[in-house]
C-alpha cells in the first residue's frame, strides 16, 4: 500500500467517524464541530482525486464562512434538545424513507461504475504530446469561455437577490433608530447650537416668613 492509499483510507475512516457523530452527538455544538471535521476529511479526498479547486471551495466557503456562522447561531441559540426529540419516532418513516433512496441511488453509482478520462493517453495514441494542466486553470477555461452567459447570468441573479435583501432589511420601520447619513452631512452649526439670551443677574426674592398659628379662643 502506498502513501496515497494510506491518505485515502485515513480520511476515510475519519470522514465517516466524524458524520457518524454527526447524526448521534447530542449536543448542537459538537454536532457542528464533527460536521466540520468531515468537512475538512472530504476536502483531503478530494486534494487526493486531483479535484484542487473543489478542495479548497470546500474549505473557504464551507468551513470559512458557513460553519462558522451556523457555529455561532447555535451558540447563541438556547435549543431544547427535549423538545427536539419529542417528534423523533413520528417523522422515523419519512427519514427512513428517504435514507433508503439515497442509499439506493449511491448503490446503483458504485454498482455501475465510473468512467475515468485519460487524455494524456488518447492524445498520445494520435501522436500529440498532452501539456498538464491544472484542475483550478481548466475549470476556469471552461467557465469563462462555453459558460460565460449562465456564469453572467448567475452572477447577476445574486446580485439582485444581495440587494433586495438589503432593501427589505433597512426598510423604514416605525420603531427603527436609523440615523439618516444624508441629514447629518447636510447640518450646519446654527442647527445644533440654539442662543438663548438670558440676563446675567436677576433680584432674588425674600423667603415670607412662615404664618404663625392663630391660637384657640
Amino acid at each position: 500500500m502506498d502513501v496515497k492509499t494510506g491518505f485515502f483510507y485515513l480520511f476515510s475512516l475519519v470522514l465517516l467517524f466524524a458524520a457518524f457523530r454527526v447524526v448521534t452527538a447530542r449536543n448542537p455544538v459538537h454536532a457542528v464541530l464533527f460536521l466540520m471535521l468531515a468537512f475538512s476529511q472530504a476536502s483531503g479526498v478530494w486534494f487526493l482525486l486531483q479535484a484542487e479547486f473543489l478542495a479548497i471551495t470546500l474549505v473557504l466557503v464551507y468551513l470559512g464562512a458557513v460553519m462558522v456562522l451556523f457555529l455561532f447561531v447555535v451558540m447563541m441559540l438556547d435549543i431544547n434538545i427535549d423538545t427536539l426529540r419529542e417528534g423523533f419516532w413520528k417523522h422515523f418513516p419519512l427519514a427512513a424513507a428517504l435514507g433508503a433512496v439515497v442509499a439506493l441511488e449511491m448503490a446503483a453509482v458504485l454498482m455501475g461504475g465510473f468512467r475515468v478520462a485519460e487524455p494524456q493517453a488518447a492524445a498520445l495514441a494520435v501522436g500529440q504530446v498532452a501539456e498538464p494542466v491544472s484542475n483550478a486553470k481548466a475549470l476556469g477555461i471552461l467557465l469563462y469561455t462555453e459558460y460565460l452567459m449562465p456564469i453572467q447570468i448567475g452572477a447577476v441573479i445574486l446580485l439582485v437577490a444581495m440587494i433586495t435583501a438589503i432593501a427589505l432589511t433597512l426598510r423604514e420601520r416605525k420603531d427603527s433608530k436609523a440615523i439618516n447619513a444624508s441629514l447629518q452631512v447636510r447640518v450646519r452649526a446654527a442647527d445644533r447650537l440654539s442662543i438663548v439670551k438670558v440676563a446675567a443677574t436677576q433680584a432674588g426674592v425674600a423667603p415670607q416668613p412662615p404664618a404663625a398659628p392663630e391660637e384657640n379662643k
